[in-house]
C-alpha cells in the first residue's frame, strides 16, 4: 500500500513547534518544500529547513539522522544535512524533528541523465568515505546492507503486470546468486537514488536523506549506479569506486529489486516511478 501521512504538517504546526522550542526562528519566512514518503519539508528562510516525519514509522530515521550525521559528516567529501537544530516530541507534536542547512542545489532526478556522468566519480568517492566499518551499536535497517530479498519481487512484478517481468525475475535470481559479502559491516547511506543525490552547476553538492543510515553489505548502496547514471556515468562510478565483481552483480540484483519497489506507486509518486523505470532499464540492459 501506499504510505499515508499521519499527521498534515501545516505552516501553522510549524511556526508553532518552532515558537515553542526555537522561538529565535520563529520569525523567518516559511515555504513548503514537498512532502515525501515519510518526511515534509519547510524551507525557513533562506539558509535553513525543517523536516518533520509524516508517519511514525518514520520517527525512529530522524533520530538516527541527528544521532549519527555529526559523527559520519566529517569524514565525507560533499555536505550533508547535519541538525543545526533538534526538535522534541511534545503534546503540539508527537515525533522528534530536525532543523537543517537548506543547500542550493537539485535533485538529480531533475537533471538529464547524460549530465550526471559528469560527477560519477565524485559519488564514488563518498562511498569510498562512507563505506568503512560501522560500530556495533549503528542503526539496524532490516531492509538495507543485507542479502537482497528475494521472495517480494515475485509479487511485485506480478502487481505491476510487466510485460518482461519473467526477463526480470529471471535475470534477479542470476545476479542475487552472486557471493555473499564476507567483509565487515560497512557503513551505509542506506536510499541514495537521484532524489537524494544534490546538484549545482552539473557537480554533486550534497547528499540528503540518510533516515534509512545502517551498517552491512555495501551492495545495496551501489544499486544507484544503475537508478542514477546511464552507461558512461555507471562506468565513471564503477572505474572510480573499483569493487570486486560478486559486489557488482549483487548491486545490479538490489537495483532489479528497488526499481520494482519504486515502480509500486505511479500516481501517487511519479518522479519515483520514473526512477524505477529508468533503474530497470539501465540493469535490464547489462
Amino acid at each position: 500500500m501506499h504510505p499515508v501521512p499521519e499527521i498534515d504538517v501545516t505552516a501553522s504546526l510549524v511556526r508553532t513547534l518552532l515558537d515553542e522550542q526555537h522561538p529565535d526562528l520563529a520569525d523567518l519566512p516559511l515555504t513548503w518544500a514537498g512532502t515525501g514518503w515519510d518526511n515534509a519539508i519547510w524551507r525557513l528562510g533562506g539558509d535553513l529547513a525543517a523536516r518533520f516525519p509524516v508517519r511514525a514509522v518514520a520517527a525512529p530515521l530522524v533520530e538516527h539522522e541527528q544521532a549519527w550525521l555529526p559523527v559520519l559528516a566529517p569524514l565525507l567529501p560533499v555536505d550533508v544535512p547535519v541538525p543545526v537544530r533538534v526538535g522534541v516530541p511534545s503534546s503540539t507534536y508527537p515525533w522528534p524533528w530536525s532543523v537543517v542547512r537548506w543547500f542550493d542545489a537539485v535533485p538529480a532526478h531533475h537533471t538529464p541523465v547524460v549530465d550526471r556522468s559528469a560527477w560519477a566519480a565524485d559519488l564514488a568517492e563518498v562511498f569510498l568515505a562512507l563505506h568503512r566499518p560501522a560500530p556495533a551499536d549503528a542503526p539496524v535497517n532490516p531492509f538495507r546492507g543485507s542479502p537482497v530479498p528475494r521472495d517480494p519481487i515475485v509479487e511485485r512484478l506480478g502487481t505491476l503486470d510487466l510485460p518482461d517481468a519473467d526477463r526480470v525475475l529471471q535475470r534477479f535470481r542470476e545476479l542475487a546468486d552472486a557471493p555473499a559479502w564476507v567483509g565487515p559491516p560497512l557503513w551505509l547511506h542506506g536510499d541514495p537514488h537521484p532524489a537524494n543525490l544534490l546538484v549545482h552547476d552539473r557537480a554533486l553538492r550534497a547528499v540528503i536523506d540518510f533516515g534509512d543510515v545502517t551498517s552491512g553489505d555495501p551492495a545495496s548502496d551501489l544499486s544507484t549506479a544503475w537508478l542514477t547514471f546511464d552507461a558512461d556515468g555507471r562506468a565513471a562510478f564503477r572505474d572510480r569506486l573499483g569493487p570486486d565483481e560478486a559486489t557488482w552483480r549483487r548491486a545490479q540484483a538490489w537495483a532489479l529489486h528497488m526499481a520494482v519497489v519504486l515502480m509500486m506507486h505511479p500516481v501517487d509518486h511519479p518522479m519515483l516511478a520514473q526512477i524505477g523505470r529508468h533503474g530497470l532499464a539501465q540493469a535490464l540492459a547489462e
